[in-house]
């Protein structure tokens, strides 16, 4: 029996991983004949290198595999386990020898392995998500490296998440292996580094350790909970770190002195601080419908010409409450109304939940035209340029003059900056209440669709709870509805 060699080239690839595979297969080798090689590794044997047979027929009946193992595939092989190749590979092979439904028992022991290094990828990738903490380049302006120490070979499948989360900004996250950065439009991949190589500290750090210490409860404390969530290997990541030794040794002083303080009133006072609407409205027209009628035929930036129409604002004419959002999205392009699709759908769940009726928002975009790339018959939306921004905000500050909204919602990070200028920084001022130059009150939360994006589960409910929170500061400014039919 002919034994053959190959080698997986990055070991994580699942695109390297899958060539070698179906070559294996389509020349009917078994498992127990290849000897899948590690970085440096020989073949013992002397195998020949599985790459010297001839390349599959491409003409060849497609190998049919269940979606579930390809993505279950596509998993283990960023765990460093050197046995992860030729497991999933055992597992192809009696699938498409007999076994389709290997993955529906539980109890088959390549199926367990492989779950449980699932598993602790998918763990590896949370902890990533969590305790990555960016320090700004010193001498560069809006430039921040990270340093992470992963115990699996996750960058390539977690970097994707920081481009879509911090889309705004140029970074980099540098590990022992593997490095990713971000210019702001294209995500690359590097070599390792070593940690002199990022920033130690950076000025942002001792306003953190001030927030921290200032939302640290030490009435819920729980250490034990505290080091699962927070293992301590990490905290050389953190900076909030350094104050956990005196908080919890703290905490019970600080529970004492909370239960003896006398109660005090909540404070409704809403703190000022003046934003300037930097310059006034240049669009034409004197009421929303002249408004209307010219930005469709706006011809600012170059979104009008691939996009199906000009996506403008609705609601009513003396709305209370202005939502902003980003731009249409493929649903409002198609359709011509702001809302509709399911970011739209679960801003109106939020709303719901609230009680609020969204007949009574006036909800537009800082960016009027659907900004895309195709991807087959797919169009993806495509995070908009400061251009864009800049180039339809004379028809945002138009709206905002004819409705004279009592408060301005931004949803995310783009409407932010339209509304509130560059300064702004969704990350650090979400939430929190601004006054405009001409005494219109305002905040930002996150995007909808930002929500959407996280993983289903916990985070995608987390971040739900997190707009909603927000959203909720809405209810001193409009009347709410409530299922007994009373009105607050």
């Amino acid at each position: 029996m002919s034994r053959w060699s190959v080698r997986v080239d990055p070991s994580w690839s699942v695109q390297s991983w899958r060539e070698a595979a179906r070559r294996a297969l389509q020349h009917r080798v078994a498992p127990e004949q290849l000897d899948w090689l590690q970085e440096g590794e020989g073949s013992l044997l002397d195998a020949p290198a599985l790459a010297t047979l001839s390349a599959p027929d491409p003409e060849a009946a497609a190998i049919a595999v269940p979606k579930a193992f390809l993505e279950l595939a596509a998993t283990c092989l960023c765990h460093r386990d050197p046995q992860r190749h030729p497991l999933l590979y055992r597992m192809l092979w009696r699938i498409t020898h007999g076994e389709r439904g290997l993955l529906t028992n539980p109890a088959d022991p390549d199926v367990l392995r492989a779950m449980a290094l699932a598993q602790a990828v998918r763990r590896d990738s949370h902890k990533m998500k969590a305790f990555v903490r960016f320090r700004e380049v010193p001498g560069e302006e809006d430039a921040f490296i990270a340093w992470f120490e992963p115990d699996h070979f996750i960058v390539d499948r977690v970097a994707p998440f920081f481009a879509r989360r911090f889309a705004g900004m140029r970074w980099a996250i540098l590990t022992p292996y593997r490095s990713a950065r971000w210019d702001g439009q294209v995500l690359a991949f590097g070599p390792g580094s070593k940690q002199a190589d990022a920033p130690v500290e950076d000025a942002r750090e001792e306003l953190w350790r001030t927030y921290y210490a200032n939302i640290f409860n030490p009435a819920r404390l729980n250490t034990r909970m505290m080091q699962q969530e927070m293992p301590a290997r990490y905290w050389k990541h953190l900076p909030e770190a350094s104050l956990l030794p005196t908080l919890v040794r703290d905490a019970g002083d600080r529970v004492q002195e909370m239960h003896d303080r006398e109660a005090q009133a909540p404070q409704r006072r809403i703190p000022e601080q003046h934003i300037p609407l930097r310059g006034p409205a240049t669009a034409n027209g004197n009421s929303l419908d002249e408004l209307r009628t010219a930005a469709a035929g706006c011809r600012r930036c170059p979104l009008w010409e691939p996009a199906t129409q000009t996506v403008f604002g609705e609601g009513p004419r003396d709305a209370q409450v202005m939502l902003v959002g980003e731009q249409p999205g493929d649903s409002e392009d198609l359709s011509g109304h702001p809302f509709v699709g399911p970011a739209g759908q679960l801003l109106n769940r939020a709303l719901q939940d609230l009680g609020i009726d969204r007949n009574t928002l006036y909800l537009t975009n800082a960016v009027k035209h659907f900004r895309y790339e195709r991807r087959g018959k797919k169009r993806i939306h495509s995070k908009p340029q400061v251009t864009h921004i800049n180039a339809c905000r004379p028809w945002l500050l138009a709206e905002i003059e004819q409705v004279s909204p009592k408060v301005i919602v931004c949803l995310g990070a783009s409407a932010a900056r339209a509304v509130f200028g560059p300064g702004f920084l969704l990350g650090r001022d979400r939430g929190q209440w601004h006054t405009l130059e001409d005494g219109t009150r305002g905040f930002a939360t996150v995007h909808p669709s930002w929500v959407l994006r996280q993983s289903a589960g916990p985070a995608q409910a987390d971040a739900y709870r997190l707009m909603l929170d927000d959203l909720a500061k809405l209810a001193d400014h409009i009347p709410t509805h409530h299922p007994s039919g009373k009105h607050g």
